[in-house]
């Protein structure tokens, strides 16, 4: 069974948040092994430079990239390439082949990644070119995710 590690900093803060959240997750245990870590966000002035807030990114970075250490890494980022639900699902499916049976999505901060992270990454992937809080989009990646798995199972979930 394939091990999926969903990398966030920072914490979920709406109950509704945390409930679907875990709502996918429940979804997600019959298809693989899910695990959560939720990174500290450096704190930041109410108005930061940009060298502050690429201070911030770079330990954030760090801290990312231990945490992602033995994974095959998908940075969600906006440079990334946009993918349908099938071809995530085809993505999951050939890294699960080639025996990466470890695969880590990452989520920054609301400020994003540092550019460490993303050059480090073994896959970038854009959701939209529109914005989206990053809490919100765990939620959305998680449904995503058990959306591509559903996809490769067969089951009626995707329409």
């Amino acid at each position: 069974m394939i091990s999926v590690k969903l990398v966030c900093v920072g914490k979920l803060k709406e109950a509704w948040l945390s409930a679907a959240c875990a709502e996918y997750a429940k979804r997600l245990s019959r298809y693989c092994r899910l695990t959560v870590a939720e990174l500290a966000e450096h704190t930041l002035p109410e108005k930061p430079s940009e060298a502050e807030i690429a201070s911030a990114l770079e330990k954030e970075g760090a801290e990312i990239v231990r945490a992602c250490e033995g994974h095959y890494v998908i940075a969600a980022c906006v440079e990334g390439m946009q993918l349908g639900s099938e071809e995530l699902s085809q993505t999951l499916d050939r890294l699960s082949v080639e025996g990466r049976g470890k695969v880590a999505f990452v989520i920054g901060s609301s400020h994003g990644l540092s550019d460490s992270v993303k050059r480090g990454a073994d896959m970038r992937l854009s959701v939209s070119k529109m914005t989206f809080p990053h809490q919100l989009f765990r939620v959305m990646l998680l449904e995503q995710i058990y959306r591509a798995f559903s996809i490769s199972a067969g089951a009626k979930y995707h329409k």
